[in-house]
């Protein structure tokens, strides 16, 4: 899967690095002084990228957790997002990672402890309130778990702080770790899920809708606590027909006492980032769906946007009740 890894000389003899290098035997492996030298060079084609490629481990100095976007969240005042990774395994055509970065190759930080430390650091600053942190924003949170032992890492950390919250945004089947570990209610895994008919056009690479709810069904059978994320509502002829199945065959399969949380939410983008990816991919039908451009985002037009967010949310609420229901009104 990974042909060439390139490693920060600083870090050549960490522990962690020498781990994942001796996953990919037959990779190539080159010394770079910062991750920055091979991710930030302008002239770099995102899309050829894309094809192969290259894993990058590096460390993070600053900025370990940040607060989310506004309307951002699941419930709590108190929201942060942390991103072990840069760049995604998947190849969602909406995805706005694709506007945002010069590269396609992987960026994985490997100095975990210090956003540990940050983690607890956050917390502590609030002991008596419930701190929300989202993983996933900059990556998908399990799709390289074999190779990071990021869950195995972090869940311990984040069992350990009374009022630590954490969400694992996944379209991954990778949830083994998960599997072999005792669930606790303060980690929420989160799915992203859009209909089949969908799915199968914009996001490409990603596991199937059926293998998604067969691991959803196992984490729930574990015990853990689960999220849905309907987000982004992609629009498309029939668009209502499609939802309405793939509701009904979501809540057909899980528990809906085990749920945690359900989000909503309509294709959106900043302007500059859809700029970039219409660039890379002028051909594609997503692009040409009727959006409109108003302060700063791309989005649907707003008749259209309302007409999906209410057609999606009385759909919903047929099947779980009101109260674990956050739509994304950005």
């Amino acid at each position: 899967m990974i042909e060439t890894i390139y490693i920060e000389e600083n870090i050549l003899q960490h522990p962690r690095v020498v781990e994942i290098v001796s996953r990919f035997p037959r990779a190539r492996t080159i010394t770079c002084g910062r991750y920055g030298e091979v991710f930030n060079p302008k002239a770099q084609n995102f899309r050829l990228q894309k094809q192969k490629p290259a894993l990058i481990l590096a460390e993070k100095y600053k900025h370990f957790t940040m607060p989310t976007p506004a309307a951002y969240g699941i419930g709590a005042s108190k929201n942060f997002y942390f991103s072990h990774m840069l760049n995604c395994l998947y190849d969602c055509r909406y995805c706005f990672l694709q506007g945002m970065y010069q590269s396609a190759n992987y960026v994985l930080f490997i100095n975990y402890e210090d956003f540990q430390t940050e983690i607890r650091q956050r917390c502590a600053e609030a002991p008596e309130e419930a701190v929300h942190f989202f993983s996933g924003y900059d990556c998908d949170s399990l799709a390289l778990e074999p190779v990071t032992g990021f869950a195995e890492h972090f869940l311990p950390v984040f069992k350990s702080i009374p009022n630590a919250w954490v969400e694992l945004r996944t379209k991954s089947t990778q949830v083994r770790s998960l599997l072999n570990t005792d669930p606790y209610e303060r980690c929420i895994v989160a799915f992203s899920l859009n209909p089949d008919e969908i799915a199968s056009k914009v996001e490409d690479k990603a596991p199937s809708l059926e293998r998604r709810l067969e691991a959803l069904c196992k984490l729930q059978a574990h015990g853990w606590s689960i999220g849905l994320r309907f987000d982004p509502l992609i629009y498309q002829t029939g668009y209502q027909e499609q939802y309405q199945r793939l509701f009904a065959q979501v809540f057909e399969k899980i528990n809906v006492a085990q749920l945690h949380s359900v989000s909503l939410g309509t294709f959106r983008l900043p302007e500059n980032y859809f700029k970039k990816l219409h660039k890379l991919y002028p051909e594609e039908k997503l692009f040409a769906s009727p959006l409109s451009h108003q302060k700063g985002m791309v989005a649907y037009q707003t008749e259209l946007e309302q007409e999906m967010m209410n057609y999606c949310t009385e759909q919903l609420l047929q099947y779980i009740p009101k109260a674990v229901f956050f739509p994304c009104l950005l």
